[in-house]
């Protein structure tokens, strides 16, 4: 769960999505440039394969595979926060979630 401001953070795939209704990397969206090369103008928010140092989710301290969260998507999911910042997304407290 991302919420709207740093839905804008979220990287990029280089190849175009066929589903072009609510795609983010269309030309008719405006998510990217006609004749843009991704691999060159994309480097902040890729994935270091060489960098051995991943981030720790601040609930559960289990390592966060995705480029700018701090928190995992299940612990995330369960509170009803941002996976990047922690802002409050959703109101769980009428829902039976599982602790898994």
């Amino acid at each position: 769960m991302v919420c709207e401001k740093c839905e804008k953070k979220l990287g990029r795939v280089i190849t175009p999505d066929p589903w072009k209704n609510g795609a983010r990397n269309t030309v008719e969206s405006g998510g990217r440039k006609v004749g843009e090369n991704k691999a060159l103008t994309a480097k902040k928010g890729r994935f270091n394969p060489y960098t051995s140092k991943f981030q720790e989710c601040r609930i559960c301290r289990t390592k966060v595979h995705q480029v700018g969260s701090h928190y995992c998507q299940a612990c995330a999911y369960k509170k009803g926060i941002c996976a990047m910042c922690g802002k409050k997304i959703l109101d769980t407290k009428n829902y039976r979630q599982s602790s898994t």
